[in-house]
């Protein structure tokens, strides 16, 4: 399929440009920073895992470091907090289960967007 291979080259361009890995890192950083904070600051356990631009945030105060230690989150809470992100126009995996991924379209407006959506999400829950 010509488009499926032209949109792969395009991709392989994109992530060959200097410093695109560190700026992935920085945002999923700083993502996963203000998610933790907003939850933390709402009295909501939460638990994230994030490895380069890869990261999920669990419902469950504990460590996340297997499938029984994952099957423990809160599923209900984390369909809620889904939910309310959804109504404020941030999309992210409907299962916790599931990892959300930045890519290099994610500018520092829409972290900051995610942030402010997740800050008032934690307080609705």
């Amino acid at each position: 399929n010509p488009l499926a291979v032209s949109a792969g080259l395009a991709t392989l361009k994109q992530l060959r440009a200097k410093g695109v890995y560190k700026k992935l890192e920085e945002r999923s950083a700083a993502l996963a920073k203000g998610i933790g904070e907003a939850a933390k600051k709402s009295g909501i356990p939460v638990t994230q895992t994030r490895i380069g631009s890869m990261l999920t945030t669990f419902f469950t105060p504990g460590p996340v470091v297997d499938w029984n230690t994952a099957k423990q989150s809160d599923t209900k809470r984390y369909g809620q907090f889904f939910h309310h992100m959804l109504e404020q126009g941030v999309y992210l995996a409907p299962s916790q289960f599931e990892a959300a991924f930045l890519s290099t379209a994610h500018s520092t407006q829409d972290i900051e967007k995610t942030v402010r959506a997740a800050h008032n999400a934690f307080k609705k829950l």
